[in-house]
């Protein structure tokens, strides 16, 4: 396959275009006549099959039988690879777009509501003065209590201009509250920006759509412009980002490092599962795509840096923060990362469903496997306000059951993986992830966060440093 095929292969999160998926799965099926057919395994699974459709104790469709055999199957390699229905593959279309219909919330689940995370501003939720920590008790007139969290996102969502009523507990408020929304289009971006103070910015990518890079570049020149003047620090906040597109991971370290150096490389067992991705155009952008990177201040491939990484930084999101501090780009400073140091192919199988599958290993310009180990800081620094991370309560890769070994621990271990890297959007299950400090409403980051301030005042220091 040429690199441009193998670039839409392989995103973390990708969709593959109908020309490469004709190519891939021909050659699945090209290998799969080669290898002979299990026969006892295959007539057991025909037993199977027919002692629950005869003997089960209610009628049973084929379809879903089927179905929960191919999901079986996937689930079983790794806690990532998975069946996708038509509803699932859209939605991972969703988080790696950025755009569907419903009301602009983050929510998570507590004492069995649905709370609010955090509305998205200019969100049908945020106008209607929904607020974090808010629970969500009730969906027009059905209870929440006791429904699972995926069938509360999938009743928010909707055709936009149609209407949903929430009833709202708010602590502090004795009543419940009522509020009717209206639908409408939410666009999520995945890039916010502030100038924190003269020469110092802050910019976080809460996730890595298709649109990341661009939105980006976007950011970095309002912070030039509003400073007017070269920056003198930048703090880069990738905390609970849970990953997205392998290209938009790409975008983001080729903004910051030397042309053509050395991103990510990947193995597995196919040719197309070995490649090498630099910080060349053709590695981040689509055929005929202008390269926004061009309109960056030349700056900015300078400019101190301060990588911010928590127990939520996931996949892409520590392909970056790994590019960077191999490159001796930025100072990585937080909390050890999460671990998910594979790439997942997502193969949509023609009828509107999809497979997400473990293809390769990732590793670091140096070599690193990420891979349940994570990204550990230059600088460790935790939040006081929150629990340890080490006191057990952060959720890792190594955590998870059947998770995919570091090859430096096991030589020649099988290549299945894990990657949860459609990163959440509004209105999607939030991954079990601190919080951080809480914001305002138009707020991008908390004058409160422990962690901001000291990666500023690092940035403040190698300031000193420099001038002396």
């Amino acid at each position: 396959m040429t690199q441009k095929s193998k670039f839409v292969l392989v995103g973390v999160a990708g969709v593959l275009a109908g020309a490469a998926l004709t190519l891939n799965l021909s050659a699945i099926a090209d290998k799969e006549a080669e290898a002979p057919l299990p026969i006892e395994e295959l007539r057991a699974f025909t037993d199977v099959f027919a002692r629950i459709k005869n003997d089960y104790v209610e009628p049973v469709e084929d379809k879903k039988l089927i179905t929960e055999a191919i999901n079986g199957m996937l689930t079983g390699l790794d806690p990532h690879s998975a069946y996708l229905d038509v509803e699932g593959f859209k939605d991972l279309q969703v988080g790696t777009q950025g755009e569907f219909g419903g009301l602009g919330i983050e929510v998570g689940m507590e004492d069995g509501f649905i709370k609010v995370v955090s509305p998205i501003e200019d969100t049908p939720a945020f106008k209607a003065g929904v607020k974090p920590g808010d629970l969500i008790v009730k969906l027009d007139d059905t209870p929440v209590k006791g429904m699972a969290l995926n069938d509360a996102v999938k009743r928010m969502r909707g055709k936009p201009g149609s209407k949903i009523r929430l009833t709202v507990a708010r602590k502090g408020v004795d009543k419940p509250i009522v509020l009717t929304l209206t639908r409408a289009i939410i666009k999520i971006r995945s890039v916010k920006s502030k100038l924190m103070e003269s020469g110092y910015a802050y910019v976080r990518v809460t996730q890595f759509q298709e649109h990341t890079g661009e939105l980006l570049v976007e950011a970095l020149n309002g912070l030039y412009k509003a400073n007017k003047a070269p920056l003198k620090g930048l703090i880069l906040d990738l905390r609970n980002d849970p990953g997205g597109l392998l290209n938009g991971a790409v975008a983001v370290t080729a903004a910051f490092v030397k042309p053509d150096a050395l991103v990510v490389y990947t193995e597995g067992r196919t040719p197309d599962a070995k490649m090498q991705l630099t910080a060349r155009r053709e590695n981040y952008l689509r055929p005929m795509q202008a390269d926004y990177l061009k309109n960056l201040p030349q700056e900015v491939k300078q400019v101190p840096m301060v990588v911010l990484v928590n127990s939520g930084s996931a996949s892409a999101s520590e392909i970056v923060a790994g590019a960077l501090q191999d490159h001796k780009r930025a100072v990585v400073m937080g909390t050890r990362t999460f671990g998910k140091g594979s790439v997942q192919t997502i193969l949509p199988l023609g009828n509107g469903t999809a497979i997400k599958l473990t293809t390769a290993r990732y590793f670091t310009p140096n070599g690193r496997s990420i891979q349940a180990k994570g990204i550990e800081p230059d600088i460790i620094v935790e939040d006081p306000s929150m629990p340890s991370e080490d006191g057990g309560l952060g959720i890792r890769e190594a955590d998870l059951a059947k998770h995919l070994t570091n090859p430096s621990e096991k030589e020649g271990a099988s290549i299945v993986a894990p990657a949860e890297d459609e990163a959440a959007p509004a209105e999607q299950p939030a991954r079990e992830r601190k919080p951080l400090a809480p914001l305002e409403p138009g707020e991008v980051v908390s004058k409160n966060d422990f962690q901001v301030n000291q990666a500023l005042n690092l940035l403040k220091g190698l300031q000193i440093l420099q001038a002396h």
